[in-house]
């Protein structure tokens, strides 16, 4: 986050300088903010109007204070208001969260308390263990309305968003991008930086980054979960941080926040960044690497209604968008974020005696093979099915890993790893500006303008970078979608300590017990997520397995789980999900209109008349309904259009420039003229051995052309023809796609499904991986299982 300076104090450079401690003093007419950097280098002054009922002026004293000037500025402040009550002290605080305005006065929220969670490249991340809600208007010159009915209740719901759960944020690393991004030169600086996907708070900051043009005041949120840990492996000790930044972009829950918007974004959008590094030694730089993959609801446009008599609402599929405009953005969206390939991971079920999840199925392939016929061999999606469902179901928790860790090693090649070593006199800003090179998406640090490649030795290996990512869904992408992602992040660990030159084999047996710690790390992520968007700590019935817990005892586990999710989905859904569009700024409350709890979802929806208070058109689904079809929008188009800047050609391609928030509700306990609130913020085509197209047929009878997708049963262990039979509805025999013929199997409830003869699916006895397997991993084939 930038917060530097750029002005020589005594022969230091403040542009390396970060403020990070504040004191806030108050008289009858102004708040004063002295804010200082971590070695006492030079003193600022913010100071706060408080005789406006309901305007926000902020003025920035540009000059530079040594401390004894600080002080003496404090004592002439004092002397020249003691009429009025003198300067006060308020508080010591760490950053500011943000201004919002309800009724009528504004608040400004601060950080209280933190504490060090963490450290990237030297570089501290923190948590908010305690905030305030200071209001800014002086007691003299607030109306009634401050203090009304209505005004508390706005307070009370924005106190409910608990800021000292699963927020964090750093000083001088820009947590919201990837290690990639940071190290890569991506051109996103200053206030840029929250505008990008994952900061929550761009809303709440966007006041005051206007007016003074700079965030040297504030910090930039992030919403997710962070855990950074020390492992080892053969005696040698290294770091394992894993963080889950989550979108602000069509943010809610669970069944209020489903599927795709106009825009195409997509709910419960996660990305999960895992980065490995070894401290440097004996003059050896320090070795980091890291890897991407995301989460996020399935892109099309479909709603569940919860229901107190129905724990298992159905799925309400809307075929408005007839040509997936909306699912094309949401994939050209990723591309821009991460580059090619995009390779999607999709867990959910294949048979179902009354069609639910299976409905979604056969869109969703409908959806990527409509996109793929557009779109270059090399630009095409990979798209994956496989039933972890029915998988768990028929395999021991360790088949199901290992079938998942197969999937993983090859969409890991597939993209490859981020790795480089970081000398001291490195920067995080333009940090590599080096040449990318088309072999393994390697840079070649080694070559000079000699050619003289072999005179030099770093003793470290060549960068590389990631281009592409993972993106695995089941219906909630929380349970099915945790498991897989920990075996993504599994076997990414060992191409890491591969890369960092802890081992020579990549491979990690499950039994191992860095094994055990990594999915002790994606375990507790897996329940923070599914807190955030679900309600309930997640399902982990794999996970249990493989700690070895009594069956009885994880099965009451479960039904617990069950139970909170459905309670808390049923009745508290729906103001955690107006907390959180008050925070995002999505409704904005004004005098004369319509308060939020008087709207319910249709109006919200055909509500533009009521103007600015709802913030360029508020999502239909705003109370009971997730209608993914509505538009969340909280900047103008010149705003989006101008998040877009230059990234490094071949990695994550050119980032998205724009931002994540919810969390649990509390109470609210008011003050007087400080509010203290204990808890908030308390593809490629086909090669010459598939010349000819595999069809597909829809529920509806209609072909569809499957070549980008594989079908197969490779990673499931000792299922029957016969049982598969009974979960596909199209059966294409081995003997049949050689000779380019399709034989039909009359259609089941899940639609379309495409089989490749059993003795093709399974691996054999050498160990390597199916033809249709390795078709689906290099030419994109599609696959089914």
């Amino acid at each position: 986050m930038e917060k530097s300076v750029g002005v020589v104090v005594d022969g230091v450079d403040s542009k390396s300088c970060y403020m990070q401690k504040f004191r806030l003093y108050e008289t009858r007419s102004r708040f004063y903010m002295i804010g200082r950097d971590k070695s006492r280098t030079f003193w600022r002054v913010l100071k706060i109007d408080r005789l406006e009922a309901s305007e926000l002026n902020i003025v920035e004293d540009p000059t530079l204070y040594s401390e004894a000037e600080c002080c003496d500025i404090l004592k002439r402040i004092h002397d020249g208001n003691k009429s009025t009550g003198g300067l006060k002290f308020v508080t010591t605080c760490y950053g500011i969260i943000g201004f919002i305005k309800f009724l009528e006065p504004y608040y400004m929220l601060l950080i209280t308390k933190r504490k060090k969670i963490g450290t990237i490249c030297g570089h501290a991340v923190y948590a908010i263990t305690k905030s305030e809600m200071v209001p800014i208007p002086h007691p003299s010159v607030r109306s009634k309305l401050a203090y009304s009915k209505d005004e508390n209740r706005y307070k009370k719901l924005l106190c409910s968003m608990d800021l000292t759960k699963d927020f964090f944020y750093s000083y001088s690393y820009n947590i919201m991008l990837s290690l990639q991004k940071n190290l890569s030169g991506h051109n996103v600086v200053g206030q840029s930086l929250y505008e990008t996907l994952f900061v929550w708070n761009e809303y709440l900051t966007r006041g005051i980054r206007n007016t003074l043009q700079n965030t040297s005041w504030t910090v930039a949120l992030v919403y997710g979960f962070f855990k950074q840990v020390n492992l080892s492996i053969s005696g040698r000790e290294f770091n394992m941080i894993i963080i889950a930044r989550r979108s602000r972009h069509y943010a809610g829950t669970r069944y209020l926040k489903r599927g795709v918007n106009k825009r195409g974004r997509v709910a419960n959008d996660v990305e999960t960044e895992q980065i490995v590094f070894a401290d440097a030694s004996n003059g050896s730089p320090m070795q980091i690497s890291s890897v991407v993959q995301i989460r996020g609801s399935i892109p099309l446009f479909w709603s569940q209604e919860a229901s107190p008599l129905n724990m298992k609402p159905d799925i309400i599929l809307s075929h408005k968008d007839a040509m997936f405009e909306a699912t094309k953005l949401h994939f050209d969206n990723l591309v821009t974020r991460y580059g090619n390939p995009i390779i999607i991971l999709n867990l959910i079920k294949t048979r179902e005696k009354r069609p639910r999840e299976t409905i979604l199925r056969t869109e969703f392939a409908n959806a990527v093979k409509s996109i793929n016929q557009n779109l270059s061999k090399e630009e095409q999606l990979r798209f994956l099915h496989w039933d972890l469902h029915r998988h768990s179901r028929r395999s021991k928790a360790t088949n199901v890993l290992l079938q998942l860790g197969k999937v993983a090693a090859f969409a890991l090649k597939l993209t490859g790893i981020f790795y480089c070593p970081v000398t001291p006199n490195m920067k995080l800003e333009g940090l590599f500006p080096y040449s990318f090179s088309e072999n393994n998406n390697i840079i070649d640090e080694n070559k000079d303008d000699s050619g003289d490649d072999e005179s030099k030795d770093y003793g470290v290996k060549p960068k590389t970078l990631q281009s592409g990512v993972l993106r695995t869904n089941c219906i909630d992408c929380l349970d099915r979608t945790n498991v897989a992602q920990y075996a993504y992040g599994l076997v990414a660990l060992g191409s890491q300590l591969q890369a960092l030159g802890f081992t020579e084999d990549p491979h990690i047996d499950l039994d191992n017990p860095l094994a055990k710690e990594v999915m002790s790390a994606y375990e507790s992520m897996g329940d923070t997520l599914a807190f955030q968007y679900g309600g309930s700590a997640a399902h982990n019935k794999i996970f249990s397995e493989r700690r070895g817990q009594w069956k009885a005892a994880a099965q009451s586990q479960e039904l617990i789980r069950t139970i909170q999710r459905y309670y808390n989905n049923t009745y508290l859904d729906g103001a955690k999900q107006k907390a959180i569009n008050i925070f995002l700024g999505h409704f904005q409350p004004q005098q004369g209109k319509p308060l939020l709890w008087e709207l319910d979802s249709d109006q919200h929806y055909n509500v533009g008349s009521y103007g600015p208070n709802l913030a360029d058109g508020i999502d239909g689904s705003f109370i009971r309904r997730s209608q993914s079809d509505g538009d969340i929008i909280s900047e103008s188009d010149a705003t989006i259009r101008n998040l877009h800047a230059p990234d490094c050609q071949h990695s994550f391609k050119n980032p998205d420039k724009r931002s994540l928030l919810e969390s649990t509700s509390d109470s609210f306990t008011c003050g007087s003229s400080i509010c203290n609130c204990r808890q908030i913020y308390g593809g490629t085509g086909k090669d010459k051995y598939s010349e000819s197209d595999h069809i597909c047929y829809a529920e509806h009878e209609d072909a569809c052309d499957c070549s980008n997708f594989l079908d197969v049963d490779s990673l499931s262990s000792g299922n029957s023809c016969e049982e598969e039979l009974l979960e596909r509805s199209i059966s294409i025999a081995s003997d049949n796609i050689a000779n380019d013929q399709i034989t039909e199997v009359p259609a089941s409830e899940s639609g379309p499904i495409l089989k490749e003869k059993q003795s093709e699916e399974k691996l054999n006895k050498s160990g390597k991986h199916t033809d249709s397997f390795e078709k689906w991993v290099t030419h994109g084939e599609m696959l089914y299982v």
